[in-house]
């Protein structure tokens, strides 16, 4: 589903912006760190977020991938996701390594006062663009 392109975007550091539904019908988008696992995404968050609290809700999600050095050139990609706190510290540093080269506790010193981690496994149904 991912072309060669995106998959490569999608393994390097690209800020990609994830859209969910809020309860009245309205979209709430925020930037994240993104993971590449095979034809999914992973994102963490935390349970408290709106995002997280949205998914659980209903599960529809787009991704919008733009990368910085080529904006003319993004692809949308709309499935679903699934919701798990197993993983939710390997992930975000995992993720905070691919990004700052730091674990997440290095480069956020407040990170232990964060509520519990979420991964947020996305499922792609349509992936639209130019990438």
């Amino acid at each position: 589903m991912f072309s060669e392109e995106l998959q490569q975007v999608l393994d390097g550091p690209v800020f990609v912006h994830i859209a969910t539904i809020q309860p009245d019908g309205s979209p709430q988008v925020s930037p994240v760190w993104v993971k590449r696992d095979g034809e999914e995404l992973l994102v963490s968050t935390t349970v408290d977020r709106r995002k997280t609290r949205n998914l659980e809700r209903d599960p529809r999600v787009t991704v919008v991938v733009q990368p910085a050095e080529n904006p003319y050139t993004y692809a949308e990609i709309r499935g679903t996701a699934t919701l798990t706190t197993e993983g939710g510290r390997e992930l975000i540093d995992e993720l905070a390594r691919k990004y700052t080269g730091k674990s997440y506790a290095e480069f956020n010193p407040e990170s232990h006062q964060d509520a519990e981690r979420v991964v947020v496994r996305i499922s792609p149904r349509k992936v639209a663009g130019r990438l």
